[in-house]
């Protein structure tokens, strides 16, 4: 019973809601541990779970040492199926209405200073196709700020070179359209021209393809990234989100008003966005701390 309705909500949230297959991954890797967590507690139907039970499972995560981030994110989840099974009337009560989320530890997003940028960005070789690829995969995840999963599903119709802009398609089916300049202008010119044509063996409309002529998926492009940076001898590790985060940093921090790079992330909620401006704060208390004569130093 729980099985089916689980897999009738991961069908729903993919074609009702049009959620990406990395976000309804993490749905069903959430709702397998609570399944598992009833199973081992031989619970076999609703009526037995109520507001108790799901303390019980909250209270199991964090005797496992999960973190607050990912228990809220299993809250979610949770809150999210029981919303389903409410409209679809297979439960009349929903236990998880009065669980509130831990409080989250505040954590900064992790990005990179500009020079730390254009010593990622120079760090793909031109002179091949999978180079010039690296570099254009960089170069569009910091010059756009988009996610991956949004950047591996833009079409070749998707870009306008006259407007120099590329139109997203962002959680929930939502479209947006996102800029570019020069550097990203020359080797998006260059792949489409020396590069994409090798990767290509039947038609596809996709602008990323993969060593196999198909769409490159997200997975894929953290590989290629980890893979760079191994062969670069980097010192320090990024994640196509740490490019992401980079974009915006750098973009309050040259100027931007929030709301923009609101619009430009994609972000529903404007509060997302602010989290941008404690890092844009904490960099300038850094920089005060280590230049003014009168900063306390230790």
């Amino acid at each position: 019973m729980f099985q089916n309705d689980k897999d009738a909500f991961l069908s729903y949230l993919e074609n009702q809601l049009g959620y990406s297959s990395h976000t309804i991954l993490n749905y069903d890797n959430d709702l397998k541990a609570f399944l598992s967590f009833l199973q081992r507690e031989e619970i076999h139907s609703y009526q037995e779970i109520d507001y108790k039970i799901i303390r019980n499972y909250l209270n199991f995560l964090d005797e496992k040492k999960f973190s607050k981030t990912t228990i809220a994110r299993h809250i979610s989840s949770l809150r999210s199926f029981y919303k389903y099974l409410l409209k679809e009337e297979i439960v009349c009560k929903n236990p998880t209405v009065f669980i509130s989320n831990p409080k989250p530890d505040k954590k900064l997003p992790k990005f990179l200073y500009e020079r730390e940028v254009e010593k990622v960005l120079a760090m793909p070789k031109l002179d091949n196709p999978k180079g010039i690829r690296e570099a254009l995969l960089l170069e569009f995840l910091y010059s756009t700020g988009v996610r991956v999963s949004e950047l591996c599903s833009i079409k070749m119709k998707d870009i306008s070179f006259s407007q120099k802009c590329v139109k997203i398609l962002g959680k929930g089916n939502k479209e947006r359209y996102v800029y570019f300049g020069r550097q990203l202008d020359e080797i998006l010119k260059k792949y489409l021209k020396e590069a994409r044509p090798y990767f290509e063996k039947a038609k596809n409309d996709y602008l990323f393809l993969n060593d196999s002529g198909n769409q490159l998926h997200d997975r894929r492009v953290r590989t290629i990234i980890d893979d760079l940076l191994k062969r670069s001898c980097a010192d320090f590790h990024i994640s196509p989100h740490t490019l992401r985060h980079s974009f915006a940093t750098h973009m309050l921090n040259n100027g931007a008003d929030l709301k923009t790079v609101q619009e430009l992330l994609g972000h529903a909620d404007l509060s997302t966005t602010q989290i941008y401006t404690h890092v844009s704060n904490e960099r300038l208390r850094s920089v005060y701390l280590k230049s003014h004569p009168r900063a306390y130093k230790k």
